[in-house]
């Protein structure tokens, strides 16, 4: 159901609001109703108090990259077309289409509760990844800085966190960051899809466009702060012929490490993709809709991952294999490859055991 004539309005991912998957009533939109010029306006984001009483989520999947995670804003105004978490606003009453863009759960206590999190007794250090479900550094934390908030709880407890975003925010917070990289304890890596700008724009609208995402890897290098990138999605048919050119910009940017992440289109996810792919792009929209993993019958599955260091020899992109997902797999000691030219690079060690072909 598109509440904006078929378009998406100027600056998000969509004008679609499919019904939510778990309730029974759906509002439909009047074709041939009069609507004042007010009600065609394009929705300005709303922002909701989440009342969560905890903030660190636990995982054992083995197809999510990371076992603890902190996401302090459910929904994203990002309005990337393909995310993942888009399902996710479903659970609590909202669409995972346009409302996933403009109405931003806001988890204001969330620096107070990792704090009292990790004052227990019986939390264990270890690597949080910041933002595994949705952007930390949207639009929305220009304005409530819990990221950064929670980033100094962090330092203050000497916990190791790594970021993933894909917006040039996260360079406001450099000196917390190298103060963490310091001791340690800091990692970052910037999602980087396309390098094309007039792609990024209908895709990903209210992203950092690609050469500011390069210009968030030199800044974060020059600050000497642990930087990867993470190529992801990876759309066959639509941006899969950028990888070497992505990889190449991103290590001459100053990133030492890599990753990528199929495409996966969970539940609605899957009709706004192909809606999308018929507004923007319908003669390529064959070519990729079918099975965005070359085979098989399900284009919504999650495909393996993996991280590699960069600038280093071609053998080397086969010594660091990880568990599905470079975020979850970035110990920060910084193990080393002796028998590469002994690039440093951010991953487990060698002797990870290689997920199975």
């Amino acid at each position: 159901m598109s509440e904006h004539g078929g378009q998406p309005p100027r600056g998000r991912g969509t004008g679609e609001n499919p019904t939510n998957r778990f309730e029974r009533l759906a509002v439909l939109a009047d074709s041939d109703a009069q609507l004042l010029e007010c009600e065609t306006i394009s929705p300005r984001t709303q922002f909701f108090r989440d009342s969560s009483k905890s903030v660190i989520a636990y995982n054992s999947s083995p197809d999510v990259g990371f076992t603890v995670s902190l996401n302090p804003y459910r929904g994203c105004e990002h309005g990337c077309i393909y995310c993942y978490a888009r399902p996710t606003h479903e659970y609590i009453g909202f669409s995972a289409g346009l409302d996933f863009e403009t109405r931003i759960m806001v988890k204001e206590d969330a620096p107070d509760l990792l704090r009292k999190e990790m004052s227990k007794k019986n939390w264990v250090p270890q690597t949080v990844a910041i933002g595994g479900v949705t952007d930390p550094y949207q639009p929305a934390e220009r304005k409530f800085k819990l990221t950064r908030r929670c980033l100094e709880v962090f330092h203050e407890f000497k916990n190791p966190a790594t970021v993933i975003t894909k917006n040039h925010l996260v360079t406001r917070d450099i000196d917390v960051l190298s103060t963490m990289a310091k001791e340690n304890l800091a990692a970052v890596f910037v999602s980087i899809t396309t390098l094309r700008p007039d792609l990024t724009q209908i895709m990903e609208p209210r992203t950092s466009v690609p050469k500011l995402r390069l210009a968030i890897v030199e800044k974060l290098a020059r600050a000497k702060i642990p930087v990867g990138v993470m190529v992801a999605p990876v759309i066959p048919g639509l941006t899969d012929e950028e990888i070497p050119s992505i990889l190449k910009a991103a290590a001459d940017a100053g990133a030492i490490t890599a990753g990528y992440v199929p495409v996966r289109l969970p539940f609605g996810v899957k009709e706004l993709f192909e809606q999308w792919l018929t507004d923007h792009m319908p003669d390529r929209k064959d070519k990729i809709l079918p099975d965005p993993r070359g085979g098989g019958e399900d284009p919504c599955g999650v495909g393996d991952s993996f991280t590699f260091p960069l600038r280093t020899s071609r053998r080397c992109l086969r010594c660091f294999p990880t568990r599905r997902g470079v975020v979850a797999t970035a110990r920060l000691a910084l193990p080393v490859c002796t028998s590469h030219q002994g690039q440093r690079v951010l991953g487990p060690s060698p002797r990870v055991r290689r997920i199975p072909r």
